[in-house]
């Protein structure tokens, strides 16, 4: 969120709906995990209806609310709540899903892509954004990590055609994520014997909630990569993704699930 996610962060979704927007038709699109909406909010269309789904009853209310007075010609935008694992929609019903940085959420991801699966049309498309495991750095919240070979061999049991492509960014961003990181790596070294791995895992989320906004405050805005001016013109699209590459992103089409 603004002024409390560092820039690059938000850059680097930024940029990944820039992806999913340069491969939308028009029809019925899903974004699954929407939060607050204002990446969902970027895809309406004329000639598009819009359906953000959200785990969190409270996130979809917010979103909701802000988009209440959207102009009509701007194009259909519902909000609902909804697991990612069961959406409450139709099989065969949607043109195209987008699952931007939710896959990795998921204990059994294999359950989530089932379900972009069995909601598109034949001919729908299903847009998978998530982190690049190699380059990922330790978060509670990502229990599931992707590297190419391992996302499309995922994608591949539902889908007859999968292509995985890299967000990755400039010597700009490369130097921000290199110093972020490094302020992590010192802040770990305050648990030399990994209590955080030993405790529950959700007493780990627990205190990674409250203690990462305290730890952004300290390090001040500069440390914290708040305030950097990062968008996301310092990232692009690559065919061959790196270990340094931040985001993978997969183009999934031909869904193979049957529908009733």
């Amino acid at each position: 969120m603004e002024g409390a996610t560092p820039d690059s962060l938000l850059a680097l979704h930024d940029a990944g709906y820039r992806e999913v927007l340069a491969r939308l038709g028009p029809g019925v699109v899903v974004d699954v995990g929407c939060g607050i909406g204002a990446e969902t909010e970027r895809l309406a269309a004329p000639d598009r209806f819009v359906i953000g789904a959200d785990y969190s009853t409270e996130t979809v209310r917010l979103a909701s609310s802000t988009y209440a007075n959207r102009a009509a010609d701007d194009g259909p935008l519902h909000f609902v709540a909804s697991d990612g694992a069961v959406l409450g929609l139709r099989s065969g019903s949607v043109d195209y899903v987008v699952s931007s940085h939710i896959i990795e959420h998921f204990v059994n991801p294999a359950l989530h892509a089932i379900e972009l699966a069995r909601v598109l049309r034949p001919d729908g498309t299903a847009l998978v954004i998530t982190p690049n495991a190699p380059a990922d750095f330790e978060n509670p919240f990502h229990v599931y990590l992707f590297e190419p070979e391992h996302l499309v061999s995922l994608l591949s049991l539902f889908f007859d055609d999968v292509t995985c492509f890299g967000i990755d960014g400039d010597d700009v961003l490369k130097a921000d994520f290199a110093a972020r990181r490094a302020s992590g790596e010192r802040l770990l070294k305050l648990d030399p014997l990994d209590l955080r791995k030993r405790m529950p895992h959700r007493t780990y989320v627990w205190a990674y909630e409250r203690v990462l906004p305290l730890t952004y405050k300290v390090l001040g805005r500069g440390s914290s990569g708040i305030g950097s001016g990062i968008d996301a013109s310092h990232f692009y699209l690559r065919d061959d993704v790196q270990p340094d590459t931040p985001v993978l992103f997969a183009v999934a089409r031909k869904p193979r699930i049957e529908t009733p």
